[in-house]
């Protein structure tokens, strides 16, 4: 257990505490997803409704620390903050990990990491708070939809620089933050970073066809011919989701994960018994995209699905087929989303490619606390340069869409 350290937030008259678990399994599903759970504004009454982020799931995050895909000989042990309150009761938690590398993680600090070694320090070990090999926004800091959650957030980012006091490690990072998160960290004095991707904006679409008319002229006709090369090799596409995700499905979907994951990554980060696990744990919130031809899969995109969003995972074939990947990634989930409903496609991480095909830039934003003051002094002047740069390539990209100058 690490005690409040000093000058923590309290709630009330009792102090708070956090403990350091090395297992999600050390804090019971319902009680971690009740603190998962954020209240958010619906769009379509006048009311709010509980939500959950299916990566800050207890269903998710157990299936990777299960299957072994999360462990200390990956480099990724379990460090979960739990901050509890009177009689032990976990009131507040926040997924993180001691990482050996910077692998798998999508903000990148490699040239940090070289730059600190080369003077004498040591980067590694340090902690991640975030989710495993998932470039996606959501809450970092699980506090529930009840009153205090600001004086809660604020006891986690404290707590996790006394985690770096007492341990010794180098720093600590949050990733993909949304923005209650990162309004916290940025008051307990952590230094903002920023950076691109794509999402695809769902503006009320009936049809395709409805957001293509949105597009200028000339994109439009070149959306409609890719999507028509696509298949011309006789390829069929289907959606499977829930009772469909069968363990024959998922051996296809292995196979063209480990291929592709091999030549990008060298090692994939996923192991095969993950894809049983999510998918008996959380089927409804999967959406697998496959193709098929002469009767086998040929290729699959995995998506998983948030109350709002599609959100874009993995990739992989094993036959190649001109603009199938963008077919099975891009245009499938954005089929998805409008005929669900669904407000928003993120499609994962980097990619101006995504452009083209009708989704927008965004900036994405992380905090990073650095122990050492001349590592901390060089990083915080190198992105004060970045957000700048950031902010001035996604205003350039902002003018390069596809759509239409009068379009909302």
């Amino acid at each position: 257990m690490m005690e409040k350290p000093q000058g923590a937030p309290v709630e009330g008259d009792d102090i708070f505490t956090i403990r350091i678990v090395d297992t999600i399994g050390a804090v019971a599903a319902e009680r971690w997803d009740e603190l998962a759970a954020v209240a958010v504004d619906s769009a379509s009454v006048n009311t709010q409704k509980t939500t959950i982020n299916p990566f800050v799931s207890h269903a998710f995050l157990s299936s990777l620390e299960d299957s072994g895909s999360v462990s200390q000989p990956a480099g990724w042990l379990p460090q979960h903050l739990v901050l509890e309150g009177p009689g032990g009761k976990p009131i507040a938690a926040a997924p993180a990990y001691l990482k050996s590398h910077s692998q798998g993680e999508y903000v990148f600090d490699h040239g940090w990491a070289d730059a600190f070694q080369r003077a004498g320090g040591r980067y590694y070990p340090k902690l991640q708070m975030a989710v495993p090999f998932t470039p996606a926004s959501g809450p970092r800091l699980l506090v529930g939809g009840d009153g205090g959650a600001a004086t809660r957030r604020m006891a986690l980012a404290e707590g996790a620089k006394s985690y770096a006091a007492r341990t010794g490690v180098s720093s600590v990072h949050a990733t993909f933050l949304r923005p209650a998160d990162r309004a916290a960290f940025e008051d307990a004095d952590w230094l903002h970073r920023t950076d691109q991707q794509f999402h695809f904006h769902n503006r009320g679409y009936d049809s395709y066809e409805a957001f293509l008319g949105t597009l200028a002229s000339r994109k439009r006709k070149a959306l409609r011919k890719e999507r028509a090369q696509a298949l011309v090799n006789d390829i069929s596409i289907e959606w499977l989701t829930g009772r469909d995700l069968t363990e024959a499905v998922w051996d296809a979907f292995y196979e063209f994960y480990m291929d592709t994951g091999s030549r990008k990554w060298g090692r994939p980060y996923l192991n095969r018994e993950f894809f049983s696990l999510v998918g008996e744990r959380m089927g409804a919130q999967i959406l697998l995209v496959m193709a098929k031809r002469n009767g086998r899969y040929i290729a699959g995109g995995l998506n998983f699905l948030g109350p709002d969003t599609v959100y874009g995972r993995n990739w992989g074939c094993v036959e190649d087929h001109p603009y199938l990947h963008f077919e099975v990634c891009y245009h499938q989930a954005i089929d998805y989303a409008i005929a669900h409903g669904l407000a928003v496609v993120e499609a994962g991480a980097q990619g101006e490619h995504k452009l083209a095909r009708g989704y927008e830039p965004v900036t994405t934003h992380s905090a990073h606390w650095i122990a050492h003051p001349g590592l901390r002094r060089a990083i915080e002047d190198y992105l004060d340069h970045e957000r700048a740069e950031v902010a001035r390539v996604g205003e350039i990209l902002g003018g390069h869409t596809p759509y239409k100058k009068d379009a909302s």
